[in-house]
């Protein structure tokens, strides 16, 4: 037999020191022989990442804190490697748009990774996004983006990238043309699923990190809590997939072992099953249109058992609904929404509010704020920077009456 032979994909993982960069890149490791990381960049943490450049020897490596980039270029030269050190917003734009580089892991955190990933869309990058912010401050302009500079768009979250796997091939962005009727976006309900909504008052920041099923970070684990991350994610699923408000819907699995499902007009549910691990979507979308291993346990679904599904409850889950409004609203709604949400959740975690004042300060932002057109790059940072300034506003006078 004829063995098929790859050229390596040259790889730039925004977002390196990160949950989604540490999983890429244990993927990434266990295939040599089909990529290559040709520059790694992250936020401020220049020591791990200078343990990830020891590591896997990339061309370039960036930082968007000038001083973090400053020590690591000196820890770089002292230790003798092959790595060329950015600096700043320019460096991780750089990064995503090198020629040596053909794929692009876009997993920066909040607003910060906007202009990288725009920048990589216009370049005609294969892109695996993971980065939130980039959809839901500015998503029509990056959709944009990606059609006018050629690039190639592959959701590496598990829900989106379950919903790639179901929809059919070479599906266009619309359901209608795809015989698409619903999207459903599973989601585990957290860790207060079940929890009595009167207790809900007295949750700590413990408690809500202490998620079921996946292990992320602070932030996250607590829209996980909110069911603000699935709102968000509904954002996402517009404009990934072309489909309106009430073409997608998000039910409560507990399980985490449904990811997402697809929906067709025939009454056809296709499903993407897996465990919880997020190395499986990041491996989908390395190899796609191919397959390969991700180091993941195959699903036993005998020793599962069953599968639970329920409605969210709208009085548990305000965030969710909020986020649906947002997108109703368009333009600068889901920026502002998004901004607030961050401000509120870290008054949260430092105990200057309470669990159930978050969606309080997201609904108020809301209201106060109205939403404006996004037209450019600086409309949707604006849009951000507004709804985080009146969410401090509005948390200064909250945190006296908590």
């Amino acid at each position: 037999m004829k063995t098929v032979t790859h050229a390596a994909r040259k790889i730039a993982i925004l977002g390196a020191t990160g949950s989604i960069g540490a999983s890429t890149l244990d993927v990434v490791a266990q295939h040599p022989e089909r990529f290559t990381v040709t520059a790694l960049a992250a936020n401020r943490q220049w020591e791990r990442l200078l343990e990830m450049v020891a590591c896997f020897r990339p061309q370039f490596a960036a930082l968007l804190d000038p001083d973090a980039a400053r020590e690591l270029a000196s820890a770089v030269r002292r230790e003798g490697l092959p790595t060329r050190v950015l600096s700043g917003a320019e460096g991780l734009c750089e990064a995503a748009t090198l020629p040596e580089v053909d794929t692009v892991v876009a997993a920066i955190v909040g607003g910060a990774g906007l202009a990288p990933t725009m920048a990589a869309a216009r370049a005609g990058k294969r892109i695996l996004l993971a980065n939130k912010e980039t959809l839901v401050l500015a998503g029509g302009m990056f959709m944009a983006a990606v059609r006018e500079g050629g690039a190639t768009l592959l959701p590496i979250d598990s829900e989106h990238n379950a919903i790639f796997q179901c929809l059919p091939a070479g599906y266009a962005g619309v359901p209608e043309k795809g015989g698409v009727r619903r999207i459903l976006l599973t989601a585990s309900g957290g860790p207060f699923r079940a929890t009595p909504v009167g207790e809900l008052v007295s949750v700590t920041p413990d408690q809500a990190c202490a998620h079921p099923r996946w292990r992320m970070g602070r932030k996250i684990s607590v829209d996980s809590a909110t069911m603000m991350n699935k709102g968000l994610e509904v954002i996402e699923a517009h404009w990934l997939f072309g489909a309106a408000r009430e073409q997608i819907e998000v039910v409560i699995h507990p399980e985490s072992i449904v990811h997402s499902l697809v929906e067709y007009v025939d009454g056809s549910v296709l499903a993407q099953l897996g465990n919880p691990d997020m190395r499986t979507p990041i491996a989908q979308a390395l190899a796609w249109p191919e397959r390969i291993a991700a180091g993941v346990a195959p699903l036993d679904l005998a020793q599962i058992g069953s599968l639970h599904f329920a409605v969210p409850d709208a009085a548990r889950f305000p965030c969710l609904e909020l986020a649906c409004a947002a997108l109703v609203a368009g333009g600068s709604a889901p920026a502002t929404l998004s901004a607030a949400n961050e401000e509120a959740v870290a008054a949260f975690l430092e105990r200057g509010i309470g669990f159930l004042n978050i969606a309080g300060v997201c609904a108020e932002a809301l209201a106060r704020l109205p939403a404006r057109p996004i037209a450019s790059l600086a409309d949707a940072l604006e849009a951000d920077r507004a709804g985080r300034a009146l969410a401090r506003q509005l948390l200064g006078r909250q945190a006296v009456a908590v």
